[in-house]
């Protein structure tokens, strides 16, 4: 199975490293107010790609924090409720 993993990335990789020796025309991207930025394209790919990947982590991590703290509360309330002074003690312990 390590083999077979192997093999998958090192094909992923050459397919990577193809994309980008074919891809190396100048591109030209425009922004608003007459900004433009020329760059290869696999670069200007890779830059888009990465933004995507970094909000997709940030808003996955936002989702994260909110499911912990509500875990958090939930540990808060199954303590109290299962605390034992909580609870009377039987009447014919004295």
């Amino acid at each position: 199975m390590r083999y077979i993993l192997w093999f998958l990335k090192f094909a992923l990789f050459i397919l990577i490293l193809s994309f980008a020796v074919k891809n190396t025309d100048t591109v030209t991207v425009h922004y608003y107010l007459g900004y433009d930025w020329q760059a290869p394209l696999v670069v200007v790919a890779l830059v888009f790609f990465s933004v995507g990947a970094l909000i997709g982590i940030l808003a996955s991590l936002i989702h994260l924090f909110r499911l912990r703290r509500e875990i958090g509360v939930l540990k808060r309330e199954l303590r109290t409720q299962a605390s034992p002074r909580d609870t009377a003690p039987p009447p014919d312990a004295v």
